[in-house]
């Protein structure tokens, strides 16, 4: 457990029917306040504390009421009123039982906020007038446990080190950039009055002191800084340690609102395809002696170098798809459905999609432009909001496609699911499809994850799951507790 003893009161979202919980009288709202005697500063301490098989949850309700009618309390519930803050206080005992609670965040204490400021970072580049969730820099390993999100470890105390290695928290994922110390400092430039522990900045030592823990990795590339030379001595030292898992290898996205930021740039070509050379080299490499390629560069140097995607088997189940590599070819592995010869009535849909994807999109959905009836227009749509430097499909928002698509010129608008806020149909503008499709005066859907998804919601309607299709691979998302 956290050693600290200040409390982190936990909302409760949710109490199981029927659950421990539920039995001691817990309601949503009610607020988790120890387990043990301890505090717990997320859901990971929570279910740790849960595994001695013996807890006591002490729970508080935020204002004086009473328990449910006819609730009797059993012998191990305590019930007491805290007259300071008028708060009905009890605990309930669970015994190799899970309590039955969800709540409302995955993190009691709050986010962990980012010690570094890199060069490359996409925080630094937003413009403003976002909803505020956007401007979190968060670098939190335990986000990293429980979605994949990728950490610096810059901002870790021995405490953190300690409870990863005890608790497993195992995988994670890692953001390397460079295995030289000094180039890796110049990149990312932590803060020294942030860096709780400046053996943490040590990116070698670290990935050896975790040796126990799996660990995905990831290299943003900025050209002429940490490519060439540099990449190779990076992958020479990721591929050489059993527990890095893979590395994953991506271009710096970049958006027009750089004021005030270092001069960096895109990769060209020519530079692309040297990556992918140096690349190539250490998969076969790798393939060789470990049985994986290791190595997963993003679509992006794929397109700028104007060279073919690999096939489906060379991307190994597709671990790396919210980092932008495989994102094309997963989306080609759905074949297209059964085609008709014709629509029963005429139909007008336009695809909308980021710059980078269109060419590629054009060429997989042309066997549906030989159904009658049916006029396919994929739209390569500009960034009106973060600039023409962005290209990808995920940075995409209302105004960009206010500004490309005239009102009333097609039957229906399908959109990249990854430019929505997942579980919502708002985009990073928050303008909504309803709202857009009012301006537009037309349908706006999102389009499918795949292929034969967007084929089919193209000719019969059908619901799309709403995962990402196209290029998002510097998509600025909303972390779990925005």
């Amino acid at each position: 457990m956290n050693p600290q003893s200040e409390v982190y009161p936990a909302p409760i979202k949710t109490v199981e029917p029927g659950s421990p919980a539920d039995r001691a009288g817990v309601r949503p709202g009610d607020l988790l306040l120890r387990v043990n005697g301890e505090p717990v500063t997320d859901v990971l301490a929570y279910r740790h504390a849960l595994q001695t098989g013996q807890a006591t949850l002490q729970i508080t309700r935020p204002a004086v009421s009473a328990l449910p009618a006819g609730f009797v309390p059993q012998d191990h519930h305590t019930t007491r009123l805290d007259a300071s803050s008028e708060a009905l206080t009890f605990s309930f005992q669970v015994e190799w039982e899970d309590p039955g609670l969800e709540f409302e965040e995955v993190l009691f204490d709050g986010i962990r906020k980012c010690a570094n400021k890199c060069d490359f970072c996409y925080v630094h580049q937003m413009p403003r007038g976002f909803r505020k969730s956007l401007y979190v820099m968060d670098d939190d390993y335990r986000l990293s446990f429980l979605y994949g999100s990728f950490v610096t470890l810059t901002n870790l105390t021995e405490h953190d080190v300690q409870r990863i290695l005890q608790e497993n928290l195992s995988p994670l994922y890692v953001s390397v950039h460079a295995s030289n110390q000094e180039l890796r400092q110049d990149l990312m430039k932590w803060w020294k009055l942030k860096v709780k522990d400046p053996a943490v900045t040590q990116i070698q030592d670290m990935i050896e002191r975790l040796s126990s823990i799996d660990l995905y990795t990831q290299i943003v590339l900025l050209p002429g800084r940490n490519d060439g030379d540099h990449l190779d001595e990076t992958l020479e030292y990721l591929t050489s340690r059993p527990n890095v898992i893979s590395a994953a290898v991506v271009p710096i996205g970049l958006t027009a609102h750089r004021t005030n930021l270092p001069d960096v740039r895109t990769f060209t070509p020519d530079e692309a395809r040297d990556v992918l050379r140096r690349v190539n080299v250490w998969r076969e490499r790798m393939l060789a002696e470990r049985g994986t390629r290791f190595i997963f560069p993003s679509d992006e140097f794929y397109l700028l170098a104007g060279e073919p995607l690999p096939p489906e088997q060379e991307y190994e189940g597709f671990p790396m798809l919210e980092n932008g590599v495989g994102m094309i070819r997963d989306f080609l592995t759905d074949p297209l459905p059964e085609l008709p010869a014709a629509l029963p009535a005429p139909r007008k849909v336009i695809l909308g999609t980021g710059r980078l994807f269109a060419e590629s999109l054009d060429r997989a959905v042309e066997p549906l432009r030989a159904i009658e009836g049916l006029t396919l227009e994929v739209r390569a749509i500009e960034n009106r909001t973060f600039g023409a430097v962005t290209t990808v499909a995920g940075l995409l928002t209302g105004r960009c496609f206010r500004h490309a698509i005239q009102p009333g010129e097609a039957d229906l608008l399908l959109v990249p699911p990854s430019t929505l806020r997942y579980g919502t149909e708002l985009m990073l503008d928050n303008l909504s499809l309803t709202e857009l499709g009012q301006d537009l005066q037309m349908p706006v859907r999102p389009g499918g994850s795949t292929l034969g998804e967007l084929a089919r919601v193209i000719l019969d309607g059908a619901a799309s799951s709403g995962h990402q299709w196209g290029m998002s691979a510097h998509a600025v998302k909303d972390g779990p507790q925005a």
